[in-house]
């Protein structure tokens, strides 16, 4: 991957001594280049790629060195986006491991691993906070009003009214749910059984199976199917692109598209768009169903949570109030 001047991935071929290489010796290169890249997520990659060109820009004004940078260059540019532009403490981290990458690919010393950087990065913690901001989530009751104003005469709506009920009933990520094939559903009696190929707590792909209940009158199966019958979609990506003049396109929506659906419908509900996202959908059911009394571990069935500390945040929202230490006392 280049980014700027710099390859950010590590490269096979300057290890290689052979001037000439074969064609075959090519295609092995470049089968295992593509491999290397896979370590990280293709979303990953473009992050660390958008992150790596504000680093080099900054530099580039101030007449200062990127690579190697100094762990004085380092810590001055994350100051000035901690200060200057109020970036988050989560946004900075993830500056900061793009600069670490670039230097790793070119064999440099990372600067990031000195304790002026890492102090620094714990001063900007203490002071702006470290909690992310957390979107809103899409309650049952919230999905239940998007989806009614969804237009079934139209090939959008029919798509919208499906993303938006398998995206709640499956509480999927935004990138699982634009991540969806035709051939990762399985119909049965009661309801679907969908095949997440690849995950954030499953990067190597061994993939991971969970089961979506059918619904009455807000069906996500029923859904489903209607969209792929009016779209004509029987194999590929499930969520695609409409094009003006009712035109399926043939890739996949993108994980930025499922956050504007959901906060389109958001504000047709009277709802404020810009408090709810692509994850309201996936903490929406969670808090939904943990209102509902499910288990902690039928909640994880579904979730895939590695650690049970993390969904119990989900659980502690839905029951904040509920056999309250204060009950009574005023």
């Amino acid at each position: 991957m280049l980014i700027g001047e710099v390859k950010m991935d590590e490269t096979l071929t300057p290890a290689l001594s052979a001037t000439r290489l074969s064609a075959s010796l090519t295609r092995e290169i470049e089968m295992a280049q593509r491999y290397l890249r896979s370590q990280h997520a293709s979303a990953t990659r473009r992050a660390y790629a958008a992150d790596w060109r504000i680093f080099l820009a900054w530099c580039a004004v101030r007449g200062l060195q990127a690579l190697p940078a100094s762990a004085e260059t380092v810590a001055l540019f994350l100051s000035a986006e901690a200060e200057g532009n109020q970036r988050r403490p989560a946004t900075l981290a993830r500056r900061a491991a793009a600069i670490r990458l670039a230097h790793r690919s070119q064999d440099c010393e990372s600067p990031t691993n000195s304790e002026l950087v890492k102090a620094t990065m714990r001063g900007i913690r203490r002071a702006h906070g470290a909690a992310p901001r957390q979107k809103a989530p899409a309650l049952a009751v919230h999905i239940r009003s998007m989806v009614a104003l969804t237009d079934p005469a139209t090939l959008t709506g029919r798509r919208d009214r499906a993303l938006l009920l398998l995206g709640f009933a499956g509480a999927l990520r935004r990138s699982e749910l634009v991540g969806l094939r035709v051939e990762d559903l399985e119909e049965t009696p009661r309801g679907l059984q969908l095949t997440i190929r690849q995950s954030k707590t499953d990067q190597e792909a061994v993939g991971e199976s969970i089961a979506v209940l059918r619904g009455s009158e807000f069906c996500p199966v029923q859904a489903v199917k209607l969209w792929r019958e009016a779209a004509g979609v029987d194999t590929g990506p499930l969520f695609r692109r409409v094009r003006r003049g009712g035109q399926v396109g043939a890739t996949a929506l993108t994980p930025y598209t499922v956050a504007l659906i959901v906060k389109k419908y958001a504000a047709r509900s009277g709802l404020d768009p810009s408090a709810f996202a692509g994850h309201s959908l996936r903490s929406g059911f969670l808090t939904s169903a943990a209102m509902n009394r499910a288990s902690l571990f039928k909640l994880r069935e579904i979730s895939r949570h590695k650690s049970l500390d993390t969904l119990q945040v989900y659980v502690r929202r839905a029951e904040a109030f509920d056999d309250h230490a204060g009950e009574g006392l005023l």
